[in-house]
């Protein structure tokens, strides 16, 4: 299952982003496995960021987004398009990781 985890930043140290629409990064996994980093297009600017967010990583095939707070709107965004999320505290990455894999 591929899975974005809303982060701080562009390595597996940093924490998870507090608000997964304005997250700077999302690292992306598939399963345990590290495949790539995607710089948030949205995470300045405007109102629709969430929707932005879940149509972006829909397109990347992601099954699950992890991260802080999901607005109302994002989470419909989500759910929509058959995908799941997991609110989680700022912790680091891979443990994040762990958590939603375990």
């Amino acid at each position: 299952m591929k899975i974005a985890i809303a982060s701080s930043g562009k390595k597996e140290s940093s924490t998870v982003s507090p608000i997964v629409g304005r997250a700077p990064y999302y690292l992306i996994y598939d399963n345990d496995d590290f495949v790539e980093v995607i710089k948030n297009p949205f995470a300045v600017g405007g109102g629709g960021a969430g929707l932005g967010v879940a149509q972006m990583l829909h397109d990347k095939d992601i099954k699950m987004i992890v991260g802080g707070k999901f607005g109302p709107n994002v989470i419909e965004a989500i759910k929509e398009k058959d995908m799941v999320h997991k609110e989680i505290g700022e912790i680091d990455i891979l443990e994040a990781l762990k958590k939603v894999l375990s």
